[in-house]
């Protein structure tokens, strides 16, 4: 019996939501392939968005103009956006893969917060429960022996933590932006990484790499291809799918990253992170949850 239509864009949804999950869980492993030919982590990342910006600039200019509509929303998303993905892919190179993810993976806690906080969104007995499991996860992730109070032990939790915190904001600033299209959305989210990541090199003083033309040219490719479609990607399995749903199968992001960092690197997670890591994602189903709920 042939699939309806209905059946194949389920099917398609799923698929590009796991396509899209993969690559960020093992987006660690192309950064360090480049790190290790002599693209540090500011500028592979720079490199990297500024391919995907070229590509959307040429497919999509007529959508620049809808930014004009919500101007400070379009910043809100520029800004969030370019730390967002700036911080964790100097987190993913920095420090553990796993932890790195799974500390990410607190921005549930703070999507909630800012909704209550700024945008008047009422705590239910379900997001008390969430906020809950999320920080008995980062107590057991973040506490190390001979701590009174858990705190980021090194740079790699900050960055990856606020790179959370940010993704949260960010989500925040498009569900505002209702007059601005989804199109000139992602453009400004490449531009911000741009803009982040391009400041903090000037900041620091960073030379510029010493590297061939070819290591160059294949990040600008891997941006303007795997930036670009895994993007498209989740695009199009949030507009085809339930929220809910979507998030769950966006936390695939972790499975491939645990897979990947344990096939393809010594790092060990102990099994208090791993006891923690369990309560963030319990929390980020129950945000699912909640999502399902609400809509």
């Amino acid at each position: 019996m042939k699939p309806s239509k209905h059946e194949t864009t389920t099917l398609l949804s799923v698929l590009a939501l796991l396509f899209s999950a993969t690559v960020w869980g093992v987006m660690w492993f192309p950064l360090r392939l480049f790190e290790d030919r002599g693209l540090d982590g500011l500028w592979v990342t720079f490199t990297f968005f500024a391919g995907a910006t070229v590509v959307g600039l040429a497919l999509m200019p007529r959508h620049l103009a809808t930014l004009w509509r919500q101007p400070w929303v379009a910043l809100g998303i520029t800004l969030a956006s370019g730390w967002a993905n700036t911080s964790f892919n100097l987190a993913m190179l920095e420090g553990n893969v796993m932890r790195a993810l799974l500390l990410f993976y607190l921005s549930p806690l703070w999507a909630t917060l800012i909704g209550w906080a700024f945008m008047g969104e009422r705590l239910t007995p379900l997001s008390l429960l969430m906020l809950g499991v999320s920080i008995l996860g980062a107590v057991f992730m973040l506490w190390q022996p001979g701590m009174v109070v858990p705190w980021p032990t090194g740079r790699a939790d900050w960055l990856a933590i606020t790179s959370g915190m940010a993704f949260a904001i960010l989500n925040a600033f498009i569900r505002e932006g209702q007059r601005i299209t989804i199109p000139a959305k992602m453009l400004s989210s490449w531009f911000g990484v741009l803009l982040v990541a391009g400041t903090w090199i000037m900041v620091d003083g960073a030379p510029l790499p010493s590297v061939g033309g070819g290591v160059v040219g294949a990040a600008l490719l891997f941006g303007a291809l795997v930036i670009v479609i895994s993007t498209l990607c989740v695009q199009y399995g949030v507009t085809h799918m339930p929220v809910h749903r979507s998030a769950v199968i966006l936390l695939f992001e972790l499975v491939a990253g645990a897979i990947s960092s344990e096939l393809l690197t010594d790092e060990v997670i102990s099994l208090r992170e791993w006891l923690g890591g369990g309560l963030i994602v319990a929390a980020a189903l129950i945000s699912a949850r909640m999502q399902m709920r609400s809509g």
